[in-house]
């Protein structure tokens, strides 16, 4: 089968140093728009990605970081928790959980032309969520749970 890549108008993916992003828009198309979603607070991602990408066809979406790296809220964790329960796909509350709030909330407000095609590109992170759990614990707040 032919890889279709081409087919996506956005392709979407969270953003810790920049390298992932870099790589997308750098392998991108020339009618694919590459959003990034940091999991920083700040500014400063744009001019680091800048020295990498070879393309203009990109933006950062930075409303989606919940205070910064390793921050979440109770709507966060929610989210997760939601999404886990209608999809089976676990989502990290550093990177993924954000970037797929971040995605839907934007479809939400009409961001996306009607009929766009949209890759989500879940880089992993499920890994740190048994320690967020425990943060979360401390706090006497909502975890996540992958299990019915």
């Amino acid at each position: 089968m032919k890889n279709r890549d081409d087919k996506y108008d956005f392709i979407c993916c969270s953003i810790g140093t920049g390298g992932t992003i870099s790589g997308l828009i750098n392998n991108s198309f020339s009618h694919q728009k590459i959003l990034g979603f940091p999991a920083l607070k700040g500014d400063f991602l744009q001019k680091d990605i800048c020295k990498f990408a070879k393309k203009e066809n990109w933006e950062l979406i930075t409303d989606y970081h919940f205070g910064g790296y390793g921050k979440v809220s109770v709507e966060l964790i929610e989210f997760i928790n939601l999404f886990y329960k209608q999809n089976t796909i676990p989502l990290d509350p550093i990177y993924t959980g954000k970037l797929v709030f971040g995605v839907i909330d934007l479809i939400n407000k009409k961001y996306f032309p009607e009929n766009s095609k949209i890759l989500l590109i879940h880089t992993g992170g499920i890994q740190g969520v048994e320690g967020m759990n425990l943060k979360l614990k401390n706090k006497k707040i909502q975890t996540i749970k992958f299990d019915d």
